[in-house]
């Protein structure tokens, strides 16, 4: 097969497992959507307990009350069929990856997703009730707090995000480890310089308080701990399969060996 007839049949592999991850996004959209307004007071429900008696929402714009409900609809499809996109993006990439790069891979893509998932859990469930009982407490004597639905979407997909990625960091760092950009032992010299740079990220990423600062920045340098430890069990593990393996540190498995020259007949 030919150089352009192999780039060819990428391109139309990509495409299909484009479509297929697309349809399965609006399949789970489909029942969302039915029940968006529910998600949307759902997603509402940190801010709702923490407002004044009397306190509510408010749209300030003539299609907000539809669109809005709709891309929290958007939002929960993508979560909840996650598996099956990952599942088109492993698919299309296993095929050029080694046996040991499949048994790195996955696992990485599974921990990763749950991982973000408990990011945004955390910021529901934890920092969004404490934030907003900080900002409505200090609100001034007369003032009526009333946030825009569009707003507050936007807020809480913010503080989504940033906690989700924050939740990454052990994945990260053992990627850095795992391709030999650093070791642990200069991770392990960076805590200090870390602790800081989680307070810095802490104050960019979250709204002006002290409270949502501190609560994205103790868990971003316990998960850089935790990313230490991970990468430090899987180096040692690789290094005890190592010296039981027959051929050495530096050999590939014969099937590795097997791949790498069909790969060079290719």
């Amino acid at each position: 097969m030919s150089a352009d007839e192999t780039f060819i049949s990428h391109l139309v592999e990509l495409r299909a497992r484009l479509l297929r991850a697309c349809a399965g996004i609006l399949l789970g959209f489909l029942p969302c959507a039915y029940y968006a307004r529910e998600l949307y007071s759902l997603l509402a429900q940190p801010l709702l307990e923490k407002l004044p008696q009397g306190g509510q929402m408010i749209a300030t714009e003539v299609v907000t009350p539809f669109f809005v409900p709709m891309k929290v609809a958007m939002m929960a499809a993508f979560i909840i069929t996650l598996p099956h996109t990952l599942y088109q993006i492993w698919a299309f990439v296993a095929p050029g990856l080694y046996s040991h790069e499949k048994r790195l891979v996955l696992p990485l893509v599974l921990v990763s997703s749950i991982l973000f998932g408990c990011g945004m859990a955390f910021a529901y469930f934890a920092v969004l009730p404490l934030v907003f009982e900080f900002i409505t407490h200090f609100a001034p004597e007369g003032v009526a707090v009333m946030t825009d639905i569009s707003k507050y979407l936007d807020f809480v997909l913010t503080m989504f995000i940033a906690f989700g990625i924050t939740f990454e960091v052990p994945i990260f760092v053992v990627i850095l480890v795992r391709i030999g950009l650093v070791t642990i032992e200069k991770l392990k010299a960076m805590r200090r310089y870390v602790l800081v740079g989680a307070f810095v990220v802490g104050a960019i990423f979250t709204p002006p308080d002290v409270v949502s600062q501190f609560m994205l920045a103790v868990p971003l340098y316990l998960l850089y701990e935790l990313g230490i430890l991970a990468a430090g069990i899987i180096e040692r593990s690789e290094t005890l399969a190592v010296y039981q393996a027959a051929g050495g540190p530096d050999t590939n498995s014969p099937s590795d060996q097997t791949e790498t020259e069909e790969r060079k007949r290719s």
